[in-house]
C-alpha cells in the first residue's frame, strides 16, 4: 500500500456513514506514505485536533489534497500540520474546529484552496482574519463562510494575492469598510461578503474593473450601495450571473439592462419605490432564473410586461402591489406573492399537469372566490399557503387526495365553509395543516390518521362538532382545537410523545384530567426534550419553513419567528373539566404556560406546581379551588402572569419576592384570602364584609394576557416575557386598551381577521 496515491472513502452524500474506530486513523494511514490525495468526507472520525493532525502529518509526508468535510473533527488545528509542505488543497468544512485560524497556514506556499466553512472558527487576539492568508501566492479559493470571524479587514498586497478567484467570507461578524484592495483583484470571479457588519458607502461601479466577476453578494451588512454609473467606458458586469444587493439601502432599481448573463438577482429588503420596470424581465436575454424583490415599497408592475419562461423563483412578498395576481411563470418552482394588496380571484388554471410548482404563497392579500380545483393537478406542490384572504366555498376533496408531496397546507383566516374532506391519501406527507378561522363544520376526518408526519394541526375558531380526535398520528407537536364545539371526555389510548403545545380552550370537553391521557403523553415528551424549532424542511429545496407565533400583549405586538420545541403550553380553559388538578402536572419541568381557568376544578392547588421552574404564565381562575395558596408557588421566579381569582381560596397570600408583585386582580373573588397585595388584614379576615363575592360569569378570554401586561411592570418574573422578546422580529405600540389572547394570534399570519360573524357563540 506504500505506492497508493489516492484514497477516497467519502460518504458525505451517501445513505451510509462510515466510522473509523478499529483500526483508528493512525493505523489506517501508517503504511500509506506515498499517498497524495485523501478524501474522507462524511466519515465519522471523532478525533481531537492533536490526534488527527498528528496522525496525518506523521504518516503522509507527500500529501497534496486533504479533504475531511463533516468528519466530526475537533480543534485546535495542531502545528504538526505544518509539516505537510506540499499541501495544495485543505477542505475541513462542517467540523467543530473552534479554534483560531493558525498562522502556519502562511507556510503552505503551494496552497490553492482553503475551505473552512461552518467550522466555528474564531480569531486570534487581533480579532481579524490573519493577514498572512492574503499573502499566499498560489491561493485561488478562500472560503471561510459561516464562522465566528470578527474584526476589520485591512489592506493587503494585491501582487501576492493576485491569483485569487473565489473569496467567500459570508456569515461572520466582520466589520469596517470594504478594503480598496478588493477592487484590484482582477482575476476574482466570486466575491461573497454577505451577512456581516461591513459599513460605509460602496460605489458599485468600483467593481467594473473586475471583468471576470461572475458572482457578487453584498447583502445584509450595514452598507449603502451607490448604483450610479459615471464611467460608461467599461461594461458594468459582462460575466455576472449572480448579484445580491439585499438590505443595501437602495432607493431605486440599479441599471441592469445590459447584463446578458445575469440569472439571479436579489434586491430584497430595500426601500425601492414605484413600479417594477418592465425591462427587468428582459435581464439575461431570457435566461433570468431567480428574482427577489420582496420587502420593498413597490406598488405595481409596469405594463406591458412579459414574465420569462426561464424564471424558476419569483419572490415579491411584503410590498404594496395591487390589482390582479401576476401570471405564474410556466416553469417556476417557487412563487411568493404574499403580504400585498392583490385582489379578485385565483386564476382557474393556476395548476395543471405540467406545472413544476413546489412552493406557492398567496397569503395576506384580499383574494376572493373559490379555491381552484386545478391545484389538484399540481402534484409536485410541497407548500401551499392561501391564508388570510377572503376565499370562500369548500376545500376541494381532490386537493388532499392527489397532492402526495404536500407538506404544508395553510387555508387559515378565510371564509371557507362545509366539511373537511375525508380524502387524505394513504401516503399523506402533510406536516403542517392550518385551516383555522373559517366556517368549517362537521367532524375531523378519520383519514387524517394517514398523515404520519403531521406535526401541527390548527383548526381553531371553526364550528367543528366532534369528540376528541384520538386517531391523530403520534408525530403531533402542536394541537389547536380552540373555539369549536368539541365535546366529551379526553381519553385516548394512543401516545403523543412529541406533543408540546395543546390548546383545546373554549369547547365543551368534560370529565377529569387523567395522568395517563394527555398529561402522561406530555410527561413522556418532557423526559427527552431537545432544543430545535418547529419547521418543515423535508425535501424542500428553498429554505426551512418555520412555524411562527404572534402575540399581542396589552397593545404591543410581539412576533416570534421560530417556536422552540422546548416551548411547552397547556390551555384547557373554558370547558367543563372537573375533579382535582393532578399532582403529576408538576413533573412537566419545561412547562411555560398553564391555563386551566373557567372550569369546575375542585380541591387544593397542587404543591407540585412549585416544581415548574420555567413557568411564565399560570391561570387557575374561575374554578372551585379551595384551601390555601401553596407557599411553593413563591419558587416560580420566572412567573410573569398569575391569575387565581374567583375561587374559594383562603388564608394568607404567601409572602416573598414573587407572588406579592402581582396586582389585586390576581387574587380577587376569593372571600377567604388576606394579606398583601389585598387590602385585607389577615388578623381581621373574619370581620371584613367588603370583599366582593366570587364572580361566576365566564367570558372568552383563554390565557388572559392582561395579567402578563401587569407583570411587565416588575423586574421579578420577566423570564417568560423576555423569552418572547428574544425571538421578536418587531413590535408596535397600539393605543387600544383591550388585551388580546395569545392563541388568537399564535400561528396565524399577519393581518388575519380575529373573528368571523356567524360562528357559534362561546360560553367563556
Amino acid at each position: 500500500m506504500r505506492r497508493l496515491v489516492s484514497l477516497d472513502l467519502s460518504s458525505l452524500f451517501s445513505n451510509y456513514v462510515l466510522k473509523i474506530e478499529n483500526p483508528n486513523l493512525t493505523m489506517l494511514l501508517q503504511n500509506l506514505t506515498g499517498l497524495r490525495k485523501l478524501y474522507l468526507d462524511g466519515v465519522n472520525i471523532s478525533a481531537q485536533g492533536s490526534e488527527w493532525c498528528q496522525a496525518i502529518s506523521s504518516s503522509l509526508p507527500e500529501l497534496r489534497i486533504l479533504s475531511l468535510c463533516d468528519c466530526s473533527l475537533s480543534g485546535p488545528l495542531h502545528p504538526s500540520l505544518s509539516k505537510l509542505h506540499f499541501l495544495s488543497v485543505i477542505q475541513l468544512d462542517w467540523n467543530d474546529i473552534l479554534s483560531p485560524i493558525p498562522n502556519f497556514f502562511a507556510n503552505f506556499s503551494y496552497l490553492t484552496t482553503l475551505s473552512l466553512t461552518q467550522c466555528g472558527l474564531y480569531n486570534s487576539l487581533s480579532g481579524s482574519i490573519p493577514q498572512s492568508l492574503f499573502s499566499l501566492p498560489s491561493l485561488k479559493t478562500l472560503i471561510l463562510s459561516y464562522n465566528q470571524l470578527s474584526g476589520r479587514l485591512y489592506e493587503f498586497p494585491t501582487l501576492q494575492f493576485s491569483n485569487i478567484v473565489e473569496l467567500d467570507l459570508r456569515g461572520n461578524s466582520l466589520e469596517g469598510q470594504i478594503p480598496e484592495s478588493f477592487f484590484t483583484l482582477e482575476r476574482l470571479e466570486v466575491l461573497d461578503l454577505s451577512h456581516n457588519f461591513f459599513n460605509g458607502t460602496v460605489q458599485l461601479e468600483k467593481f467594473q474593473r473586475l471583468q471576470y466577476l461572475r458572482a457578487l453578494d453584498l447583502s445584509y451588512n450595514n452598507l449603502s450601495v451607490d448604483t450610479s454609473i459615471t464611467n460608461t467606458s467599461l461594461s458594468m458586469f459582462p460575466q455576472l450571473f449572480w448579484l445580491g444587493l439585499a438590505s443595501c439601502n437602495l432607493h431605486k432599481f440599479p441599471d441592469l439592462i445590459n447584463h446578458p448573463k445575469l440569472e439571479d438577482l436579489d434586491l430584497s429588503n430595500n426601500r425601492i419605490t414605484g413600479e417594477v420596470p418592465n425591462w427587468i424581465w428582459e435581464i439575461g436575454n431570457g435566461t433570468l432564473y431567480s428574482l427577489n424583490l420582496s420587502s420593498n415599497l413597490l406598488v405595481g408592475l409596469e405594463k406591458p410586461y412579459h414574465i420569462p419562461s426561464s424564471l424558476n423563483s419569483l419572490d415579491v412578498h411584503s410590498n404594496q402591489l395591487h390589482g390582479e395576481l401576476p401570471p405564474l411563470p410556466p416553469h417556476a418552482e417557487h412563487i411568493d406573492y404574499s403580504h400585498n394588496n392583490f385582489e379578485k380571484s385565483i386564476p382557474l388554471n393556476i395548476g395543471n399537469p405540467t406545472t413544476e410548482l413546489v412552493y406557492l404563497s398567496l397569503a395576506n392579500n384580499s383574494i376572493s372566490g373559490a379555491i381552484p380545483t386545478s391545484f389538484c393537478d399540481a402534484t409536485l406542490l410541497q407548500v401551499l399557503d392561501l391564508s388570510a384572504n377572503k376565499l370562500s366555498g369548500t376545500i376541494p376533496p381532490c386537493l388532499v387526495q392527489n397532492l402526495k408531496q404536500l407538506g404544508v397546507l395553510n387555508f387559515g383566516g378565510n371564509n371557507i365553509s362545509g366539511n373537511i374532506p375525508n380524502t387524505f391519501c394513504v401516503n399523506c406527507s402533510l406536516e403542517i395543516l392550518d385551516i383555522s378561522q373559517n366556517y368549517l363544520e362537521g367532524i375531523l376526518p378519520v383519514s387524517l390518521a394517514n398523515c404520519k408526519y403531521l406535526q401541527v394541526l390548527n383548526v381553531e375558531n371553526n364550528n367543528i362538532d366532534d369528540g376528541f380526535p384520538c386517531m391523530l398520528p403520534s408525530s403531533l407537536r402542536v394541537l389547536m382545537l380552540r373555539s369549536n364545539i368539541f365535546h366529551g371526555q379526553v381519553r385516548c389510548s394512543r401516545s403523543w410523545s412529541n406533543l408540546q403545545i395543546i390548546d383545546i380552550a373554549s369547547n365543551n370537553f368534560t370529565g377529569y384530567l387523567y395522568t395517563k391521557s394527555f398529561l402522561g403523553m406530555m410527561l413522556e415528551k418532557d423526559a427527552h426534550l431537545e432544543s430545535d424549532y418547529i419547521h418543515y424542511s423535508r425535501g424542500f429545496v428553498f429554505s426551512d419553513q418555520y412555524y411562527a407565533a404572534k402575540v399581542i400583549v396589552k397593545g404591543v405586538e410581539l412576533e416570534i419567528e421560530k417556536i422552540l420545541t422546548t416551548f411547552i403550553v397547556i390551555d384547557f380553559s373554558c370547558n367543563n373539566f372537573q375533579g382535582e388538578i393532578p399532582d403529576a402536572i408538576g413533573d412537566l419541568s419545561s412547562l411555560q404556560i398553564l391555563n386551566l381557568s373557567h372550569n369546575t376544578f375542585a380541591g387544593t392547588i397542587p404543591k407540585s406546581l412549585g416544581n415548574l421552574t420555567q413557568l411564565g404564565s399560570l391561570d387557575l381562575s374561575t374554578n372551585q379551588l379551595t384551601g390555601e395558596i401553596p407557599k411553593e408557588l413563591t419558587c416560580l421566579t420566572f412567573l410573569g402572569a398569575l391569575n387565581l381569582s374567583n375561587n374559594q381560596l383562603i388564608g394568607p397570600i404567601p409572602s416573598g419576592p414573587q407572588l406579592q408583585t402581582f396586582s389585586t386582580d390576581s387574587f380577587q373573588g376569593n372571600t377567604g384570602l388576606c394579606g398583601f397585595p389585598l387590602n385585607i388584614s389577615c388578623r381581621h379576615i373574619g370581620e371584613n364584609d367588603n370583599v366582593p363575592p366570587p364572580n361566576s360569569y365566564r367570558k372568552d378570554e383563554g390565557i388572559n394576557w392582561d395579567y402578563v401586561s401587569v407583570a411587565l411592570g416588575y423586574v421579578v418574573g420577566l423570564g417568560s416575557i423576555f423569552w418572547l422578546l428574544f425571538f421578536c422580529r418587531s413590535f408596535k405600540h397600539k393605543f387600544n386598551d383591550q388585551s388580546e389572547q395569545v392563541f388568537e394570534k399564535v400561528f396565524n399570519p399577519k393581518g388575519r381577521r380575529k373573528r368571523h360573524r356567524g360562528r357559534v357563540t362561546r360560553r367563556c
